[in-house]
């Protein structure tokens, strides 16, 4: 995939779930207001898609799109579900990836609800250092939900304190 294709977009019926072989990707939803808000970035060894559209067989809310060139690897619902009955291994590897991504995004939330903006910005730092020099500074700012000026305000005293 190349760099700005979508994977996913909103109101589309059928979505597959990506396995990250290389590049880095987000999804992202769109308010009523035209505002993009990052829910997630993936970047290798990592998996991506619209979770409720993909599990439940919803129509997508979501975006995906490409922010670097991408490799990948997908597999539909009905794969996965047919995979996971025929090995076992394969069950339990899903259910390993999952479960680290419902952590990530629990700590996420509570990020969110908990620390200053400041201190958004030190924990994606701390926990995705090959993003924070890989994408721009914009999807930064919207990831930990402040404006492109806060972040660039918070990212110089970070600095000025790690000095």
């Amino acid at each position: 995939m190349k760099k700005n294709q979508f994977l996913v977009q909103a109101g589309q019926q059928k979505v597959n779930k990506y396995f990250v072989l290389s590049g880095i990707l987000k999804s992202y939803y769109v308010d009523k207001n035209d505002k993009e808000h990052i829910v997630q970035f993936a970047q290798p060894d990592w998996w991506i898609t619209d979770y409720n559209a993909f599990f439940n067989n919803k129509e997508s809310t979501i975006y995906i799109d490409c922010i670097t060139d991408c490799e990948l690897l997908y597999i539909s619902h009905n794969d996965l579900e047919k995979l996971s009955a025929e090995f076992h291994k394969m069950e339990h590897f899903f259910r390993i990836k999952s479960n680290a991504g419902y952590v990530a995004s629990q700590e996420r939330i509570l990020a969110m609800l908990n620390l200053s903006s400041m201190e958004r910005y030190n924990h994606f730092i701390k926990s995705y250092p090959n993003l924070i020099q890989s994408i721009p500074k914009y999807l930064i700012a919207s990831y930990i939900g402040v404006s492109r000026e806060m972040l660039s305000r918070v990212s110089k005293n970070v600095t000025n304190h790690t000095k």
